[in-house]
């Protein structure tokens, strides 16, 4: 079973699996890039997948519900809603992803492309 890592190491991966577990969070998002550069194959629909934890302890397991495709600047605020982190809009959900990006050394552009992932929480550990 492949892993998810949410976010990155820390209060954050915290608070982000929290909101999983809490069914809040049924979506994520991830930069293409990240996908080529790690050499590894995207999700697909029925796949199961161990959320894990910081200490890559497994957490939950969810399964995908659905995978598409999608330049920065086309994703869709029903995507976005559902990745459930309190974003009020579609430009704050933007910003904030603008942020996290630049944060770790990748800036997004627009036509950036990303993967956006729906799941469900199949059971937490």
């Amino acid at each position: 079973m492949r892993a998810l890592e949410l976010g990155t190491v820390g209060e954050m991966r915290e608070r982000l699996n929290a909101l999983v577990l809490a069914g809040r969070k049924t979506a994520t998002t991830g930069l293409l890039a990240e996908y080529v550069e790690e050499t590894e194959g995207l999700e697909f629909v029925g796949e199961r997948l161990a959320l894990v934890g910081n200490d890559g302890d497994h957490v939950a397991t969810i399964e995908i519900t659905g995978v598409e495709q999608a330049p920065f600047g086309q994703v869709t605020w029903e995507h976005a809603a559902a990745e459930g982190e309190g974003d009020r809009s579609l430009d704050e959900w933007r910003a904030g992803h603008r942020r996290f990006w630049e944060g770790i050394g990748t800036p997004v552009r627009d036509d950036t492309p990303l993967v956006c992932l729906r799941f469900r929480l199949v059971t937490s550990a």
